[in-house]
């Protein structure tokens, strides 16, 4: 059993990993930390992780970036890894993330899908035998989100330019009267509707084109990778791991 605490308990994620958890013999949840209280639950909950003392294997973010200096400081005083998966952070959060790495298990991902995780190690795989291709990213989500490009959609480009390292990324071809150079990856945003999340490569070739596609169906999916990440991390030295790591130990 992985005893886990959620931050963000009362979002969409942390209702999706309540619920999976609910008909797990797995996982189970011990406390819950959400700026927004009043919702009945069957654990403890509270509006910090400061005020948790409940032991717990792990601790699953979902909440808002803001929380990392809060939960950095956790994971040290109490040696429990904490899983990141939120997006949006500051170069002086990630700063702080990294450096805490040495201190305690840390674990980051911008998206926590085993499915769009090995969508990136395909696109690399493809980006170094599709030599001279044109490659554009193209992500969809629903009208409330508030980033553009998808935190996902740039962890897909980075893994592209880890082995084509004279990538550039493109976002708006509106100012640019010229034609696609061949270092360009081309990154595109729709929002609209319901959308919980497209993404898909395009690899466009002078005779023939190769595309890879993931379709989230439902937001379980990233509870599903949230908490196997978790499961990874129980009992795990200080260090910084993602979801590769998850994938290198399934295989």
């Amino acid at each position: 059993m992985v005893n886990i605490i959620v931050c963000g308990i009362n979002g969409r994620m942390g209702k999706a990993i309540e619920d999976y958890c609910k008909n797990s013999d797995l996982y189970t949840i011990v406390a819950g930390v959400d700026v927004t209280l009043g919702v009945p639950h069957e654990f403890p909950t509270a509006s910090s992780i400061t005020e948790i003392d409940t032991k717990a294997d792990a601790v699953i973010d979902f909440s808002h970036h803001s929380a990392s200096k809060s939960l950095c400081e956790y994971a040290v005083k109490t040696s429990t890894p904490v899983i990141f998966c939120t997006t949006g952070y500051t170069e002086d959060e990630l700063a702080l993330i990294a450096e805490t790495s040495k201190k305690a298990p840390l674990f980051r991902s911008g998206n926590m899908s085993l499915g769009i995780n090995l969508l990136i190690e395909l696109s690399k795989k493809a980006a170094e035998i599709l030599d001279g291709f044109d490659i554009e990213v193209i992500e969809q989500h629903h009208n409330q989100k508030l980033d553009a490009p998808s935190g996902t959609a740039l962890m897909i480009a980075d893994g592209i330019k880890s082995v084509k390292t004279d990538a550039e990324y493109i976002y708006d071809r509106t100012s640019r009267r010229q034609k696609r150079d061949k270092k360009e990856i081309g990154i595109h945003s729709v929002r609209g509707g319901s959308i919980v999340g497209e993404h898909e490569v395009i690899f466009a070739g002078r005779n023939e084109n190769v595309t890879l596609r993931h379709s989230a169906l439902s937001r379980e999916v990233f509870a599903d990778g949230a908490l196997k990440a978790a499961a990874f991390m129980k009992g795990k030295s200080a260090g910084m791991y993602d979801m590769s790591c998850v994938l290198k130990e399934m295989m």
